[in-house]
């Protein structure tokens, strides 16, 4: 388990920190939501798979439907750089 968790959070360190895009990032382990902003010139392609995989599950939504799923386009929507958007497992 102890090898599991270093890992994890080695590898959340790596996705949170290695990506341009992020600017800040909360999480609320209780309710399953993560709250973040974004650099300009990020669109929701990025913030949905971010979501998807910080809380793990493809089952997730944003709290001001920022960015929505549209069958045969994907993810889509218009954020705003420095605007913070939560997203919270379904």
């Amino acid at each position: 388990m102890k090898i599991f968790s270093t890992f994890f959070s080695l590898s959340m360190f790596s996705l949170v920190y290695s990506n341009k895009h992020l600017l800040h990032k909360s999480n609320d382990v209780a309710n399953r939501c993560i709250t973040f902003s974004v650099s300009a010139g990020t669109g929701c392609a990025w913030m949905c798979n971010y979501c998807a995989n910080v809380l793990g599950t493809n089952n997730y939504y944003f709290t001001d439907s920022v960015c929505t799923y549209q069958e045969g386009i994907g993810c889509v929507g218009s954020p705003l750089a420095g605007k913070s958007y939560t997203c919270c497992s379904a």
